[in-house]
This record gives structure tokens, C-alpha cells and sequence, in this order.
């Protein structure tokens, strides 16, 4: 009797920032070509790294931002290639920085949260968002 694998762990940010129109919000999506998809910048944790460092880190090095973390939002779990993986995200504020295209990520887009839940590939990342404005709104508007 074989044991299961550890799930693959990993962490990353539903990450926005306040509309440059003054009116609403925008929320980040990242394009990574190594999975041809539209998603949150996320990532793998490193050995001894605890999931809210993660996340942070994962922030920067996907779309150059630095940000400050808010709520945490639902752990989202699935299967990638057969092993289970488990991705803790956060709500983050977006607070300096610029993307530059780097080997992870190509493209960084800040949209709207509905042209965000659009554009996203994955189902589980759209409900991300929802989950995201539901907090926004109980927090007056705030989630950090």
C-alpha cells in the first residue's frame, strides 16, 4: 500500500488597487505562457517559507508589485498532472512597483473586477473575485 503525496503548497493574492479613474477598482491577472492561461499571480512556497511570505513574494515576482495583504480568502484546491495542490490566497492591496515581462509571466493586465472574472481561465480564479467584492463590501469597502 503505496502513501499518498503531500499536496503541492502554494500561495498567492487576489491583488487590486484603486481605479485610476477614482471611480471602483482594478484587479491584476497575469498571463503565464508555460500554461497558456489568464490567472492570480500565485506560486509554489519554498522549503521553510510560511504561505503569507509566499504570497507576497509570489506578488513580486510575477508582476513586479509590492502590495499589502488583507483578508484572507478561501483555500482553493485541485489537481494538477494527479497530485492534489492547495493554494492559500489573500486579498492584497497593490502599494508600488512596475511589471516588466520576465520567464513566469508575460503579461499584466488591471481590469475591472468584472473584466477580470472574464478573462481569467480557470473557473476557480472568476470565484475568487466574487468571493473577494462579497468581503470588499462587508468591510466598507475595505480589505485589508
Amino acid at each position: 500500500m503505496s502513501v499518498p503525496e503531500p499536496p503541492i503548497l502554494a500561495a498567492g493574492c487576489v491583488l487590486w488597487r484603486r481605479s485610476r479613474s477614482g471611480h471602483g477598482i482594478e484587479i491584476a491577472v497575469v498571463f503565464r505562457p508555460k500554461w497558456s492561461d489568464w490567472s492570480h499571480p500565485k506560486g509554489k512556497l519554498k522549503a521553510g517559507e510560511g504561505a503569507r511570505a509566499a504570497a507576497v513574494r509570489e506578488v513580486r515576482e510575477e508582476t513586479g508589485m509590492t502590495c499589502a495583504l488583507g483578508v484572507e480568502l478561501p483555500t482553493v484546491r485541485y489537481r494538477v498532472q494527479g497530485r492534489a495542490k492547495e493554494v492559500r490566497y489573500w486579498a492584497a492591496e497593490a502599494t508600488g512597483g512596475s511589471f516588466a515581462p520576465n520567464r513566469e509571466v508575460t503579461r499584466l493586465l488591471w481590469l475591472t473586477p468584472e473584466a477580470a472574472r472574464t478573462c481569467l481561465t480557470q473557473d476557480r480564479d472568476k470565484d475568487l473575485i466574487g468571493v473577494f467584492l462579497r468581503r470588499r463590501a462587508a468591510e466598507g469597502g475595505r480589505v485589508s
